[in-house]
């Protein structure tokens, strides 16, 4: 009996973890470029009584077995990569993914990460940078006397300068995919660093090579579904309930079998 106590425990710490996680889901549901968190159980180790197919006397054997499982974990929580929703902003440096990819982020250090936050923006010197100042690599910088700047699908940024007539080009965004993206870590910010799980980052032009193109003055809005996110609640709410009811019961059966002596 005691066991059922143990074994119900594991459920209720698993349900609590994906209450947290739709949680954050729902938290994010207007973050730009923000993917969903799905968690994956894994049923814990079985304590086996009686094999399936064992022996039960000369010549006969068992058609099913005798095993009693030790509970549930939470075995890990997949990004699920689905496109998102474009919304136009009408923002000539807002852009936005459609299809595979991620643009690379240079942070202070050295450091590189990765995002589907389209949110740029021009610094002082006319650097693209993200809505946190970090710069969109390869690096590309607008003149201030610039004006009427495009980003065209393949990520090629160009313009035209004041008293010129024809475009010039400053630069190009490239996208940067992974043979698994749910492996990305994620860092917060809307950044993601590579993993040993996520692969070697492979850099392409937008529209070639299996990555998407870049839509100009959109963003990618959060692939969260508020309906799913709050089905996935009530049923986490629902399985907390009956796991309290199944140590509610294993304890009342301990009780009375406490009661018997007296």
């Amino acid at each position: 009996m005691i066991k059922a106590l143990f074994t119900s425990a594991t459920g209720l710490n698993a349900q609590q973890i994906v209450v947290d996680s739709t949680s954050n889901n729902l938290a994010n549901v207007n973050t730009t470029g923000f993917k969903r968190s799905q968690p994956d159980f894994q049923d814990l180790l079985y304590i086996t009584q009686r094999s399936p197919g064992a022996e039960v006397s000369q010549g006969v054997t068992a058609p099913t077995g005798l095993q009693i499982g030790s509970g549930v974990r939470v075995a890990g929580n997949t990004k699920i990569h689905t496109q998102g929703s474009l919304d136009p902003t009408n923002n000539p440096t807002d852009v936005a993914i459609e299809g595979e990819g991620f643009f690379k982020v240079q942070l202070p250090g050295n450091e590189v990460r990765y995002t589907r936050d389209g949110t740029l923006r021009r610094n002082a010197t006319g650097e693209l940078v993200t809505s946190d100042g970090y710069a969109i690599q390869p690096g590309i910088i607008i003149p201030p006397t610039m004006v009427e700047v495009n980003i065209g699908e393949d990520g090629t940024v160009s313009g035209i300068t004041a008293g010129a007539t024809a475009p010039t080009t400053v630069g190009k965004l490239t996208l940067v995919r992974f043979a698994n993206p749910s492996g990305l870590s994620s860092e917060g910010r809307n950044l993601l660093a590579e993993t040993a799980a996520s692969g070697s980052p492979n850099e392409a032009q937008a529209g070639q090579a299996g990555a998407g193109t870049i839509r100009k003055g959109f963003l990618e809005r959060s692939n969260v579904e508020v309906v799913r996110e709050l089905v996935n609640l009530i049923l986490a709410q629902r399985a907390y309930e009956f796991n309290t009811r199944a140590i509610r019961a294993a304890d009342e059966m301990l009780s009375y079998t406490n009661n018997l002596s007296r």
